[in-house]
């Protein structure tokens, strides 16, 4: 079954796409490592910079999410929110692309930038879970 993400009336798809990627947020707001680390399948790669990098378990992407949470600690990012800006499905595999704005306390945008994730089912719990994430480097559409 293919299945877009549509505005509007919940799907199974969209909540659990915001599931996930509420997951996520919450766990870089947190600084929660292992709340991060469970949005991934294994193993991972993730595209930033113009570099791919593959992860082939939680204890290697660990020395990754840790250093983003020293970035955001810099940069004093509190919070971070996430739009949908589209998603699809057809069986195991899922396609979304999001945009991101990242906040210091007092609210001023720190980051914005889009990402785009390739995602799979785990075959167990039925979640989806990061396979590939594509940092984008233009700017976003806010």
């Amino acid at each position: 079954m293919n299945e877009a993400f549509q505005q509007g009336r919940p799907s199974g798809f969209r909540l659990a796409i915001e599931r996930l990627f509420q997951s996520y947020v919450e766990g870089f707001d947190d600084f929660d490592v292992d709340r991060v680390l469970d949005c991934f399948a294994y193993p991972v790669t993730i595209w930033q910079l113009g570099k791919g990098t593959v992860f082939a378990d939680a204890g290697e992407l660990a020395e990754n999410v840790e250093a983003l949470f020293d970035v955001f600690e810099n940069e004093e990012i509190a919070h971070s929110e996430f739009r949908v800006i589209e998603a699809s499905s057809c069986g195991n595999a899922a396609f979304v692309a999001l945009s991101w704005k990242q906040e210091r306390k007092d609210g001023e945008v720190a980051m914005e930038f889009d990402c785009r994730y390739a995602l799979r089912r785990n075959d167990l719990s039925g979640e989806w879970l990061i396979a590939l994430a594509i940092n984008e480097e233009e700017a976003p559409l806010w």
